[in-house]
């Protein structure tokens, strides 16, 4: 009796009318149109993605393909990206579609396709899948009325994809681009690395739910942010901090501290501090205008005592002093550091938008793409407490400053910013058919040369104003780019990904280069000495082979190594030495990289000193600076005399002076070079010649002499005034 019951209810389930009780409304009437046709190229995932575009795109799945086919030239349907390319190619168009609504991102039926589109792209083709775990006879393989065949019920089907399937990183980065507010293009990988950092690379359908259900909230409480302030026409509210009690921020101004409230716009920082259940009125930091800003984090606390590494300081010609923005957590800075990295990313885009002179669109362009990125922090922080590394930022302006090559990133992205200004959009909307893309053929391009121009499109300001967010005036945004939505291209990578790529690749061979320097630091200043002495061996070797040959303690080699040297001098072969011994490291390197063949390079032993206690480690540090400032002071003392001479102090001193470097002058002007640097060299060489020794130590006893008899010039210090505030 009891299977009986089951049965029947089964059968309950199953039954259509019933189905369409619960099943969601589609966005566009199905009644008229026929059941959506498979593609024999295509997998059985691929085939359900397409179907459902056909559905949103009210245009049948071969028709579809048609229009694929006559667009795409002949290399974009080979047989082995066929299939991906048709599959990204409806998937856009039905992204177009769909973030037409400015609650797309709040939409289940919307995450639920674009994260199907993600599978289908690793799994376009007829090769078989990982069978799913939904019943055979939950669904009928020809019923198109719902939104997919795996979401017939939404615990079963986090489960499922949570279980059995994820997301790869170029999927991902394929299909998230395509709308502007869930990925930018520059960023996609740093923003799939922080949403699977604790799920071993693979993107869950729970995580992916999550973030874009997070980021509605974001861009909504954004859009319905209830301020005091006095915002300018475009202004967008970023994000607000300081309302919550137990977390406020303090604003420090020389020795004063003060609750409120910070927000950040668009174009500037704003404070309100907090009063007798109050905000007053907010005071500015301006953000967009060029007053040689520095944003930076900063050292505070109480009485201004540097304690707390928790605060943003701000400078700029426009305040007499820097404001510290104090951000206080019990453990750890990262509230701090998320405010600097967002105040950063306005400073960082307004500096670009003044440096290329961009005006209108391709301004607002760049600052839309600034913000949407903003949103996407807020949101991943929100959602999973996670705050990327520097090198891993969701933030593109913050990225190319801090990556190798970032300068090539913003090049590659003015180059497109400036197409804007020189294409002029049409006002009236074209349609979101594929049917209408024969009217933008109209302008006079061929298909390929419009799919190509779509790209330039000013995508960020489109997804601002689809939003709900207000631009300023002269922003034109009263245009539709076919069903471009986002900075992918089917079949094609954008130059700013290949170019961050590129960027990404040098920054991997310097973290790793870093990596081994870490490694390799050792502590303790006798133990750094002793590294550099056994580096320096070859160099300490050659030095003191050198003065052996100075000393003359072998006549006959310090003899021949003079005539050798002289004669090289005479010849005018000196300028042949350096270039030499360029040649011969250059040699050297080349022969050791033959012989090493990819061999490591062999570990330089080092022999320590006997390690010293801290009480010994402090009395050589101080032993070492009085022998640093012994030397400054001879160094003063030298440059004493020098002015004591200069301004005849010691009359005689001076006229013997000024008599050797008359002497001096007219030798340089009558002498040819290689005679003087060949007395130069017998001079220095031949001072401990047994010939000369004698008559050399006299000589230099005499000078020594004649320069302790010179006075040193008076000195006379004198204290500033202190005027800085008590």
């Amino acid at each position: 009796m009891e299977n009986s019951g089951i049965k029947i209810f089964d059968n309950f389930i199953k039954d259509k009318s019933f189905k369409s009780i619960f099943r969601r409304k589609s966005s566009t009437d199905d009644s008229t149109l026929p059941s959506p046709k498979s593609i024999s190229v295509l997998s059985p995932i691929a085939n359900s993605v397409v179907s459902r575009c056909s559905r949103i795109l009210q245009t049948p799945t071969e028709e579809l393909q048609q229009l694929y086919e006559n667009e795409y030239p002949a290399h974009a349907k080979q047989s082995s990206i066929y299939a991906r390319n048709l599959l990204e190619f409806c998937s856009y168009q039905a992204l177009y579609v769909l973030t037409q609504r400015s609650d797309y991102l709040s939409d289940k039926e919307f995450v639920r396709l674009s994260y199907d589109m993600m599978l289908a792209w690793e799994a376009p083709g007829t090769e078989p899948l990982v069978k799913e775990t939904v019943p055979e006879n939950d669904h009928d393989d020809n019923d198109w009325d719902g939104w997919s065949l795996f979401y017939s019920d939404s615990i079963s089907t986090a489960v499922q994809v949570d279980a059995k399937k994820t997301v790869g990183p170029e999927a991902f980065a394929r299909i998230a681009p395509a709308c502007a507010a869930v990925a930018d293009i520059i960023t996609v990988h740093n923003l799939f690395s922080a949403l699977t950092s604790s799920s071993g690379g693979q993107l869950h359908f729970l995580i992916y739910d999550k973030y874009l259900g997070t980021l509605d909230k974001v861009i909504k409480s954004a859009k319905n942010a209830a301020s005091n302030l006095e915002l300018a026409e475009g202004e967008i509210v970023l994000d607000v901090d300081g309302t919550v009690p137990t977390q406020p921020v303090l604003q420090h101004i020389g020795l004063t501290a003060w609750p409120g409230r910070l927000t950040l716009t668009n174009y500037a920082l704003y404070f309100e501090s907090l009063g007798v259940g109050l905000y007053e009125k907010a005071v500015r930091y301006d953000l967009a205008t060029d007053l040689k800003q520095v944003v930076k984090p900063e050292l505070t606390g109480p009485l201004g005592a540097r304690v707390f590494d928790k605060a943003v300081m701000y400078k700029s010609t426009a305040i007499t002093e820097p404001v510290f923005m104090e951000f206080t957590e019990f453990k750890g800075n990262s509230r701090r550091n998320y405010w600097l990295e967002i105040c950063l990313e306005i400073l960082y885009v307004h500096k670009f938008i003044r440096k290329n002179g961009l005006k209108e669109n391709p301004q607002m362009e760049a600052l839309g793409k600034a913000i949407l990125c903003i949103f996407r922090q807020r949101a991943v922080r929100e959602a999973f407490r996670i705050l990327p590394s520097h090198y891993k930022t969701l933030l593109p302006f913050n990225l190319a400053e801090k990556l190798p090559g970032g300068d090539m990133i913003l090049e590659t992205l003015l180059s497109r910013l400036k197409l804007l200004t020189v294409m002029s959009p049409r006002r009236e909307s074209l349609g979101t058919s594929p049917r209408n893309v024969k009217q933008i053929e109209s302008v006079g391009s061929s298909p390929r040369n419009v799919k190509q121009q779509l790209s330039f499109f000013p995508i960020s300001i489109l997804a601002l104003t689809r939003l709900g967010f207000k631009l300023p005036k002269g922003v034109d945004a009263h245009f539709e780019a076919g069903f471009q939505v986002g900075d992918v291209c089917v079949g094609e990578k954008n130059p700013l990904e290949m170019v961050v790529h590129q960027s990404k690749c040098d920054m991997g061979r310097a973290e790793a280069a870093q990596a081994t320097v870490d490694q390799v630091k050792v502590d303790g200043l006798d133990t750094n000495i002793a590294v550099m002495m056994e580096l320096l061996f070859p160099v300490i070797e050659l030095f003191k082979r050198l003065q052996f040959l100075a000393a003359w303690e072998d006549p006959f080699k310090s003899t021949m190594f003079l005539m050798v040297v002289a004669y090289t001098i005479y010849r005018g072969w000196i300028r042949f030495v350096l270039p030499c011994i360029c040649v011969f490291f250059a040699a050297l390197m080349v022969w050791r990289k033959h012989r090493n063949k990819g061999k490591s390079l062999e570990v330089l032993e080092v022999m320590p000193p006997p390690s010293k206690n801290a009480v010994e480690q402090l009395l050589m540090l101080q032993e070492g600076i009085s022998q640093f400032e012994a030397l400054v002071q001879a160094g003063n003392i030298v440059l004493l005399k020098i002015r004591a001479i200069l301004f005849a102090a010691l009359p005689r001193a001076t006229d013997k002076v000024a008599l050797a470097l008359v002497v001096m002058a007219a030798v340089l002007i009558f002498t040819p070079l290689k005679y003087l640097i060949i007395l130069v060299f017998l001079e220095a060489y031949t001072r401990q010649m047994p010939l000369r020794k004698d008559s050399n130590d006299k000589w230099e006893r005499r000078v020594r002499e004649w320069w302790f008899r010179i006075p040193a010039a008076p000195v006379q210090l004198i204290k500033s005034e202190d005027k800085k505030k008590k």
